[in-house]
This record gives structure tokens, C-alpha cells and sequence, in this order.
């Protein structure tokens, strides 16, 4: 397995405007990551988004550096002001941009969930038939490109390993599957290991993450910390840091036979750039010990 990172790992320095979306490419490659992962387009210049993304094809170019997915997001109840039509011909122009950035792969949502204020249903049953059919329509399209689509264990409402299954099986699409995040099944209150072990087979892409967990019997341990959809309170950590089983998912994976990228996302509150390469080092040493027989 190869180690990708997300831009959105970088985020924080981003948003400061201490680097732009396009120098994250070079950092990425000198810290000796294998791809990259753009999430969502963030043009520091004034460019379009389609300009952007052809700026940023053109350094990994320079550089040899493949994007292995472009992540962003989608809401097919809530998306487009509730418009499913229109969500679906937004996602495709994300398709477009995809293109052009010359990647195979495309991260979108699925959906935020309802709004229980307002709708008639708010079970996953209830939704499962309208995300079956966006992912499907978004993924017919991508298809004609040479790209696949994924959605990931995101979001709270479908995120755990059973529901993001059913979807995929619902969609019953050769060129549509997962991204599985190891650390993102917690906010669901699940296992990670639990939840690799039936939703490994689907991973066109993996995320590394890791939360420290803390129970939710406890009081709120302040700044950083965010609560799981069964409350209990969770907060980003350096890969191998934190409480996520990142070895023992690795293990699941490789027995499932996957050999694609494992992308690092981290959303911790250290320092990004030295948390990112402690990050790498710490993935690069698991995979390796589950290349040698763990």
C-alpha cells in the first residue's frame, strides 16, 4: 500500500493564508508522500475553479505526483435548497473538474440526513432509495470519464459500516464504491475494526485518521473535542497517537486485498506540517510491519 495525504490536512495553514492549496502539492511531495488528495477547490489567485484545477494538474505533472481522489461534498435530500435535480448536474460539473485534474477518483456525500423539523420520514431506510439513485445518476456520468465515485463514512446520518454497505449495494455499480476512514466510524459509535471488517471489500480508497477517545460519562474535556452521535466526545490525533486500531485496520485491509493509497487526513490540533510527518512516519512503519506478517 502507498501513502497519499488530503489538502485537507493542511487546512488550517490554508485558511490562514500561511501557504495556498497549490503549495500544499510541493510540501506533500517533500515530506515523500506517493499521491496527493485535493479536497474541494481553493483558487489564492483569483482563478476560476476550473483554472485552479488545471494549475494544480499541471504541478503534479512537473512534479510526478498523482492525485488519487477529489473529495468533495453532496447532500442528495438537502443539496441545491432540496433540489435533486440540481444537485445531481452540480455534481457532474464536480466530475468535469475532476477531469481536469486528471484523477480516477471522486469522494462526494451522500447526505446530511433530514431536517426532522420539517420531514415526513427521517429514518436511513427512508432516504436509502433517493441516495441509491444520486449515486447512481452521479456515477454513470463518471463513468463515461474514466472515473469512479465513492462516498465515504461521513456525516453522522450514513456513516455507519452497515448503512454506507447497503448503499453501495443498493447502488449495485462496478464503478462505485467506498472511501473507508478508519478514525470516521467512531462518530457513529462504532468499532473501527468491527466496521473494516465488513466494509473493507467496498474501499476503493482508505483515509488514515485517529481521535482520542474520551466516554462520554465524563464531563466535556474542552477545546477540540467534539461529541459522537452517541455522545461521547472525540478529538483529532497524529496518526498512531490516538485510540483509532490504524495497525489492525491496515491488517484487515491487506487481507481483504487491497492495494491501493491509504490517504492521511488529519484535523488535530497540533501543528499541522509536524503532525502530518509524524503522521507519515508512523503509517509508513504499520504498513510495513503488515507487509511483513503482522
Amino acid at each position: 500500500m502507498k501513502i497519499s495525504v488530503s489538502t485537507y490536512s493542511y487546512q488550517k495553514l490554508i485558511d490562514s493564508k500561511q501557504i495556498s492549496q497549490l503549495d500544499c502539492i510541493k510540501i506533500a511531495r517533500n515530506m515523500g508522500f506517493d499521491a496527493i488528495e485535493i479536497m474541494d477547490i481553493y483558487p489564492h489567485d483569483g482563478s476560476s475553479h476550473t483554472e485552479y484545477a488545471e494549475k494544480i494538474a499541471e504541478e503534479c505533472r512537473k512534479l510526478n505526483f498523482p492525485i488519487v481522489n477529489y473529495t468533495i461534498g453532496a447532500d442528495f435530500i438537502n443539496g441545491s435548497n432540496g433540489d435533486f435535480e440540481a444537485e445531481i448536474e452540480r455534481l457532474k460539473k464536480q466530475i468535469d473538474i475532476a477531469s481536469v485534474l486528471e484523477t480516477r477518483g471522486v469522494r462526494h456525500d451522500a447526505t446530511l440526513g433530514f431536517d426532522w423539523d420539517t420531514a415526513k420520514h427521517r429514518g436511513f431506510q427512508d432516504a436509502l432509495p433517493v441516495l441509491i439513485e444520486g449515486c447512481r445518476r452521479v456515477t454513470d456520468y463518471a463513468a463515461k470519464k474514466g472515473i469512479k465515485t465513492m462516498v465515504e463514512n461521513h456525516g453522522f446520518f450514513c456513516q455507519d459500516s452497515e448503512r454506507v454497505e447497503k448503499l453501495v449495494n443498493g447502488v449495485a455499480d462496478k464503478n462505485f464504491g467506498l472511501l473507508t476512514d478508519m478514525g470516521n466510524f467512531l462518530c457513529a459509535d462504532e468499532a473501527p475494526e468491527i466496521a473494516f471488517g465488513r466494509v473493507a471489500p467496498y474501499a476503493f480508497y482508505v483515509h488514515a485518521k485517529d481521535f482520542y477517545v474520551k466516554s462520554g460519562m465524563h464531563i466535556d474535556p474542552g477545546e477540540g473535542f467534539f461529541k459522537s452521535r452517541g455522545g461521547n466526545y472525540l478529538r483529532g490525533a497524529i496518526i498512531g497517537h490516538g485510540d483509532v486500531p490504524v495497525l489492525q485496520c491496515l491488517a484487515i485491509l491487506k487481507s481483504a486485498g487491497y492495494d491501493g493509497c491509504v490517504g492521511i487526513e488529519f484535523e488535530g490540533l497540533e501543528e499541522p506540517l509536524k503532525a502530518i510527518e509524524i503522521g507519515y512516519k508512523n503509517l509508513r512503519r504499520f504498513i510495513d510491519i503488515v507487509d511483513n506478517g503482522y
